[in-house]
């Protein structure tokens, strides 16, 4: 139970931290690319590498600090960065095929997914 706590004041956080970050970046631009969520994509990438890694050694950190941060605060901030490591991991081991696939599917599929529920949204609420 304490762990679930720790998960979910991270994921508070986390949260905030994305609104925030997200909508400084967009205000960089005028134009419509998504650059706060650019931003915010990649900042998680850079730390959930940087926290797994440093996590993986001896570090004197309880375990659920360690789960605060990486799913907590970085499962709010953002999944990409989850997706990334995963993806990483797999071009680590060598597994170049799975991580094409991984890509592949995510991105090709994510896509199919949001435009698949823009269109459920405009046959259930006209939108």
């Amino acid at each position: 139970m304490t762990k679930l706590l720790f998960i979910a004041l991270g994921g508070a956080v986390g949260a905030m931290a994305r609104y925030l970050v997200a909508g400084w970046g967009q205000n960089l631009t005028a134009g419509s690319f998504p650059l706060g969520t650019l931003i915010v994509n990649l900042t998680g990438c850079l730390l959930i590498g940087w926290l797994a890694s440093v996590l993986a050694g001896p570090v004197l950190i309880r375990e659920e600090f360690r789960m605060a941060l990486l799913v907590g605060f970085l499962g709010s901030f953002t999944t990409f960065s989850t997706f990334g490591l995963e993806t990483g991991n797999l071009l680590s081991d060598g597994e170049w095929a799975q991580a094409a696939w991984n890509l592949g599917l995510s991105n090709g599929l994510g896509l199919v997914a949001i435009f698949a529920g823009m269109r459920l949204a405009t046959l259930t609420h006209g939108a």
